[in-house]
């Protein structure tokens, strides 16, 4: 049988505190009881293979699984063709990256809607895409599985339709819910079970049941305003939601399998494990 699978996006101030090492990363995510760590390349893909090799090693060793989110300049939607190409090229270093680390899924933002419709934006998004996945395929990166994630803010793209239209793009690609970037895009729309298992059922009914069983997922509570997402909190919060308990008990019941990455504000890997313990009670 499989099972979810739970890490932190990133280190928690406790490994800071512990290790700082970059080399005890697995190390560290195997001691707090998680399986699996998601590397940032947030600010651009800069690992250089020996680094990657050794975290493969470590890894490994404590049976971590890797994934890799990329650079957050990735701009699906604009219509300067120089940026798609340089979005594109963000695919490919996440790529190998990960790939050299021993993972095989990448997390992508898709851009802002700017002046344009949003159908507009999202038919470019689309046709970036198609292009990057043609790319990986040629850059031998055919195994890589591609995550776009729901955005936070409204102007951004990256509602739960428009990432699963992405989704449509390729069967490879499964999407990444960041429920609390939806919950906070809705200016708190997720209340409770029903609310979640509405969004799993249209995920369902978008891109199929195997998907589904698989996806991505990013978790935190965050503060939001009218615009969406203002700052991710930790699971101490008691004013801003969602709350995870609801999502965990009907993933356990639905007997789905995905990556849930907490990306709390200095406290991932603590609140991922409260989620994973959350899981386990309903198994």
């Amino acid at each position: 049988m499989s099972y979810a699978k739970f890490g932190p996006a990133g280190n928690s101030d406790s490994f800071d505190e512990r290790y700082k090492e970059f080399s005890k990363i697995p190390k560290y995510v195997s001691e707090m009881n998680l399986d699996f760590y998601e590397y940032q390349f947030g600010r651009g893909v800069r690992m250089q293979t020996k680094s990657a090799e050794t975290l493969k090693a470590e890894a490994k060793a404590y049976d971590i699984t890797l994934t890799a989110h990329a650079p957050y300049y990735i701009t699906l939607s604009s219509e300067d063709e120089t940026k798609r190409i340089g979005s594109i090229r963000y695919f490919i270093e996440t790529a190998k990256a990960v790939t050299e680390m021993g993972g095989n899924r990448i997390i992508v933002h898709s851009g802002s809607v700017g002046k344009r419709s949003r159908a507009q934006a999202l038919k470019l998004a689309c046709d970036t895409m198609g292009m990057a996945i043609d790319k990986l395929d040629e850059a031998g990166y055919s195994d890589v599985i591609v995550c776009p994630e729901t955005m936070g803010k409204v102007g951004q793209l990256g509602d739960l339709d428009e990432v699963l239209t992405l989704c449509m793009v390729d069967e490879r690609i499964i999407p990444c819910i960041d429920f609390g970037h939806l919950n906070a895009r809705t200016n708190g729309g997720i209340k409770g079970e029903d609310d979640y298992k509405s969004i799993l059922q249209q995920m369902e009914n978008a891109i199929g049941n195997e998907r589904i069983k698989q996806f991505h997922s990013h978790f935190s509570k965050i503060e939001y305003t009218a615009g969406g997402e203002k700052r991710h909190l930790t699971f101490s919060d008691r004013l801003f939601g969602p709350d995870p308990a609801p999502l965990m008990k009907l993933i356990a019941k639905l007997n789905l399998h995905p990556y849930i990455v907490c990306e709390s504000d200095g406290t991932q890997a603590e609140d991922a494990f409260s989620m994973k313990q959350m899981y386990l009670q309903n198994i």
